[in-house]
């Protein structure tokens, strides 16, 4: 069996970035990986097929304590299909959800965790949900959040994006590697190559700025607009849409910026995300 090795972050902070990366390191021959592959390399754990495998009843039977107590069999089933590390995508928050705990330790190898500043999230989520950004301020506040089930995907508890990134990051640990998607867009091939150190993968920096390079922005961007990408949603006009940091500056209201520092500055000062003069 193999053990998992977690891709956490809280939403739209670059998840989809270091997967579409690690697909082009993994899986590449040197030419762009197809966007609408990445799942080939990395595995997203709270597809509902995966869960329906542990119990057939419709989804939509399903109590969110049910979904809960399936979860750690659905990771350990997940750990099964390779013999070694197996990348897997979440944005679950590091909690327990009805007395279980989110992530099976049992079956994980350690995690990846990435961060983004609130601020710039709390713009992008927006326009990935299609609502206000009053709104997304608010869920990004609320401790314990859940996600709906749907068809696609069962519940996550992700709660406030203060819990989120405290749950993973607090605890220093040998098997935990951060990455600032700040930092990602200032050095791509730095930071991709000391992720491809971290998972011990065996590659020359070569390949490793070849495949940073096939997952720039721009690169993915051009593919959507060809292609389209099975993670937008019917909300978004595109799901590759601006791919910088800073926007909120241009987005935010000083209400807005200083309601996200009131209820986040503790973990924000962690990662110098604090705003200075506007």
């Amino acid at each position: 069996m193999g053990r998992i090795l977690w891709l956490a972050s809280y939403p739209k902070s670059g998840n989809t970035w270091v997967r579409i990366f690690l697909a082009n390191l993994l899986k590449g021959d040197g030419a762009p990986v197809d966007i609408n592959r990445v799942g080939e390399a990395t595995l997203a754990e709270p597809g509902t097929a995966g869960f329906a495998l542990v119990d057939r009843r419709p989804w939509q039977q399903w109590s969110p304590a049910e979904i809960a107590r399936m979860r750690p069999k659905v990771q350990e089933r997940i750990a099964a299909t390779g013999p070694g590390i197996v990348p897997v995508k979440t944005h679950s928050a590091f909690v327990r959800d009805h007395g279980v705990p989110s992530i099976n330790m049992a079956v994980s190898h350690g995690a990846i965790y990435v961060v983004r500043n609130p601020l710039d999230v709390a713009v992008s989520y927006a326009h990935h949900q299609g609502v206000e950004i009053d709104a997304i301020i608010a869920l990004m506040g609320q401790s314990m959040f859940r996600t709906p089930t749907n068809a696609t995907n069962v519940n996550e508890v992700m709660g406030s994006w203060s819990q989120h990134v405290a749950s993973w990051t607090t605890q220093a640990s040998p098997q935990l590697h951060v990455m600032r998607y700040e930092d990602m867009l200032a050095d791509p091939a730095g930071s991709f190559l000391a992720l491809a150190r971290f998972m011990r993968i065996e590659t020359d920096e070569a390949s490793v700025r070849r495949a940073a390079d096939n997952a720039a922005f721009d690169k993915v961007a051009a593919m959507e607009a060809r292609a389209g990408f099975v993670e937008r949603t019917p909300a978004q006009d595109r799901f590759f849409r601006s791919g910088r940091a800073g926007g909120w500056r241009e987005a935010l209201s000083a209400a807005q910026v200083d309601a996200i520092v009131k209820s986040h500055g503790e973990q924000m000062a962690r990662f110098d995300y604090l705003p200075g003069e506007r």
